[in-house]
């Protein structure tokens, strides 16, 4: 499918609107132009938001409706389509990994939703790299698309727009750019060309050839100069012995490169990891249970909300809401920890709070017939019972059963 028939495809019903500029509550000036990918081609940048968008990719979505003081299932339907299917182009973890990549490298991303002629959301699709304008149809937030490239130009409405951002601060939509980063990954990028260029240039530089002939004309002195790297230069030279008369001198250069200081290219390294908000055991995947859970509580937890809350109230209708209906994105954090830890749960299994199939499931067991059943401890009791009221409430069972036999 060509990209003009994939427009056409989602956006073929779309109207023309005759808009004008959107007047934000500041002065800011609501025109944004994709930052691009520009610092997505870095190795360091592209292992941040991999490591990010990959954990990210892993959370699982849930559908449910809040009733009753009770949380139980909701639109399974969605919450299918949202799983395995949410366009023709992408799986539920392609999604979340695609989104959360755009989210990093041009700090906002704009997800259409597709609706049917119901109103029902079919579809959910991340918008491509487009250069975005803020303007007002009929008094409404709409957003103008112009995808780059081919200059086809899309207008659709803040409410068909789930929208998530970054560093969100100078404007009412749209935010601020990765521009502070900048000067690192420069700075990073001369330093690794420098090194390039000096071993280059110090390998290819050997030795100096001297003919104490007089005068030797340009076209005799390079004959020389190739007939000597032939001779003796070459891999076909295998004694690695060269011999001279005395007309010729060689002289070997030993020229050592000029490289960066380690310290400098690390503290670049850790500028990087710090503004994109990981480190070098997230990247290589070493990080332990309580570094993992910093890194999930401070880097994934917020997109993963972000986005539930972004879809829920975009997808939903204002009754749906009210009746409590919701998407949420899940991680299971207990993945991570250490088998020590894991197995410290069985606390938690034999004491009601945890099945023993969610025990299973922490360390990739199936799960066993009656396994969803809490179960608890015959030595443990609710904290209002003692041992003594226990005993004497089962002596009053036992005697009432003997009273009523009587």
């Amino acid at each position: 499918m060509r990209f003009r028939n994939a427009i056409t495809k989602l956006f073929g019903n779309v109207k023309n609107y005759l808009s004008t500029a959107w007047k934000e509550l500041g002065t800011y000036t609501s025109y944004f132009s994709s930052f691009g990918t520009d610092i997505y081609a870095n190795e360091i940048v592209r292992a941040c938001i991999r490591a990010k968008a990959e954990h990210s990719s892993k959370s699982n979505v849930r559908v449910l409706k809040d009733g009753d003081n009770e949380r139980v299932p909701g639109n399974k339907a969605l919450q299918r389509m949202i799983q395995y299917r949410p366009n023709i182009y992408m799986n539920g973890k392609d999604f979340l990994y695609k989104v959360r990549t755009m989210l990093e490298i041009n700090n906002i991303v704009f997800i259409f939703i597709q609706r049917d002629a119901f109103g029902k959301c079919i579809g959910l699709y991340p918008m491509p790299k487009a250069t975005h304008e803020a303007v007002d149809v009929g008094g409404e937030l709409y957003i103008k698309f112009t995808f780059n490239g081919n200059g086809i130009v899309t207008t659709l409405s803040w409410e068909d727009l789930a929208v998530l951002r970054k560093d969100y601060n100078g404007s009412d939509v749209f935010t601020d750019s990765n521009d502070a980063i900048l000067t690192s990954l420069d700075l990073l990028n001369t330093t690794n060309e420098g090194m390039a260029n000096a071993i280059k240039s110090t390998a290819n530089l050997r030795g100096i050839l001297k003919s104490t002939k007089a005068m030797l004309s340009p076209e005799d002195a390079k004959r020389q100069k190739d007939q000597f790297v032939t001779d003796y230069m070459t891999m076909a030279n295998g004694s690695g012995i060269a011999s001279l008369d005395s007309t010729m001198d060689f002289k070997e250069l030993n020229i050592q490169p000029h490289l960066a200081n380690y310290k400098s290219i690390e503290e670049l390294r850790n500028n990087i990891y710090r503004y994109f908000g990981v480190n070098e055991e997230i990247i290589t995947s070493k990080a332990k249970t309580d570094m993992w859970q910093a890194f999930y509580e401070g880097q994934i937890e917020g997109f993963l909300l972000a986005l539930s809350l972004e879809l829920t109230n975009k997808i939903f209708t204002v009754s749906q809401k009210n009746a409590g209906y919701e998407i949420i994105f899940e991680a299971n954090r207990l993945d991570y920890i250490s088998i020590e830890n894991k197995l410290a749960f069985v606390a938690l299994v034999d004491r009601g709070a945890m099945t023993p199939n969610r025990w299973a499931a922490m360390f990739g067991l199936p799960p066993q017939d009656g396994g969803d059943k809490p179960i608890r401890r015959l030595d443990t009791a609710p904290t209002n019972q003692t041992a003594g009221s226990v005993d004497d409430n089962n002596a009053d069972d036992n005697n009432g059963g003997n009273n009523d036999a009587d």
